[in-house]
């Protein structure tokens, strides 16, 4: 029988990946916290029609990447591609927007996407994202790119923060005939995709990344030419509030996110080294209305972890390992001392090994041991046990006080 395999795009994480990933999620959620985000736990299945509709029918998630399917009812459901949907939907269903004047969730989990493997992303991969509900002000903006800026900072990952404004339904239009017009003109250079979706999303031929059609579009007019005065000026104070944070970054005309619901705030935090996005997020002013919550104006953000725990190039060293080692009759009193020294907060390994104790002095090498504790009938007659310093070859005896 052939030995079984995981499923290709779906990865296991252990070992120095898996304490990567720790510790790249746990200082983001400290981080969330601290800016006072409440977590919310979003389940892993929703109707497909939550994705259709939010992220839009003409993107390449909904269109190529969906993992969905019927149930036995015959209702077409899909495991979550992206966590804003999700968390629109339960902002409504549960009537969140009449607890607070405005709400901040947090989310954490695996999301699903059929695309080509690569390194850092699987097609089982895990966010962590962050929704403000109820704020229209761009002060909300800055400070949630604040946090993300801070968030790489702590993780010593250089980054550059790229932003650019959509605008919203006023003052898309018009630039959308615009670029319909420019397109036209040079759509013998664009990619066969691009040339598929140039008239249902335009403004998705901007954010392609074959060469050719980012060659072609270098002349594309700009968004930012035909904000109308509500966005301009939300545009323009983000700016400045960006500037008063020194938060460094660089205006990107071509910037527009791959899904449908963004509108004004696009921003993308862009490894230094690598040239890659690690964070991303934007605004989407009109998704709960669409979906059928009170008009709320929202603004998040999400990060691939694994793809960011990649980057992370040293991580905090673990608590030095102690193991137990019984030597002779006296198990009772080994699990004793184990759980002794646990209450004590030390990361604690008790031998389930027999054997001499060089033998079990050996398995303690194997095993990355720092200190073995050594217990056998004089520890347990004496209500002692002897310390050994594996590094130094150091041996003590330590009293145990009851």
């Amino acid at each position: 029988m052939d030995k079984f395999q995981s499923v290709r795009g779906f990865h296991d994480l252990m070992g120095d990946e898996l304490r990567r990933f720790r510790y790249v999620s746990e200082l983001i959620r400290e981080k969330l916290l601290l800016y006072n985000f409440e977590e919310i736990v979003l389940p892993v299945v929703e109707y497909l029609e939550v994705f259709q509709r939010s992220i839009g029918e003409t993107t390449d998630i909904v269109q190529k990447e969906m993992f969905a399917f019927q149930d036995r009812k015959g209702r077409w459901l899909a495991l979550r591609p992206e966590g804003t949907a999700g968390a629109v939907r339960a902002y409504i269903q549960h009537s969140l927007y009449a607890l607070k004047p405005y709400m901040k969730l947090f989310y954490e989990g695996p999301m699903f996407r059929y695309e080509r493997p690569q390194a850092g992303r699987y097609r089982q991969f895990h966010q962590i994202g962050a929704e403000v509900f109820g704020s229209k002000d761009p002060l909300t903006d800055a400070e949630l790119i604040s946090l993300v800026y801070e968030i790489l900072s702590e993780l010593g990952i250089p980054v550059v923060i790229e932003i650019n404004s959509i605008g919203c339904k006023i003052c898309r239009p018009a630039y959308r005939s615009v670029l319909l017009e420019y397109l036209s003109h040079v759509e013998r250079n664009l990619c066969e995709v691009c040339i598929d979706r140039k008239d249902r999303n335009p403004l998705r031929v901007l954010d392609c990344k074959v060469p050719a059609c980012k060659e072609a579009v270098k002349e594309a007019p700009k968004m930012v030419d035909y904000l109308c005065e509500e966005c301009r000026e939300h545009y323009t104070r983000l700016k400045e509030y960006l500037s008063a944070l020194s938060i460094p970054y660089r205006e990107n005309p071509y910037l527009v996110r791959g899904l449908d619901y963004y509108t004004k705030t696009v921003f993308e935090a862009v490894s230094e080294e690598l040239g890659i996005t690690v964070i991303a997020g934007g605004r989407y002013d009109y998704l709960v209305e669409e979906l059928g919550g009170p008009p709320t104006p929202a603004v998040g953000f999400a990060v691939g972890l694994e793809r960011l725990s990649m980057l992370v190039k040293e991580v905090p060293a673990q608590e030095p390992l102690y193991f137990v080692i019984p030597f002779g009759p006296v198990e009772d009193f080994a699990l004793w001392v184990a759980k002794r020294l646990r209450a004590e907060g030390k990361r604690v390994e008790l031998s389930y090994r027999k054997g001499s104790l060089k033998k079990q002095l050996e398995l303690a090498n194997r095993l990355g041991v720092r200190y073995a504790v050594i217990v056998g009938e004089e520890e347990k007659a004496g209500s002692f046990y002897t310390l050994k310093d594996m590094e130094t070859g150091e041996q003590v005896r330590v009293e145990i006080t009851f």
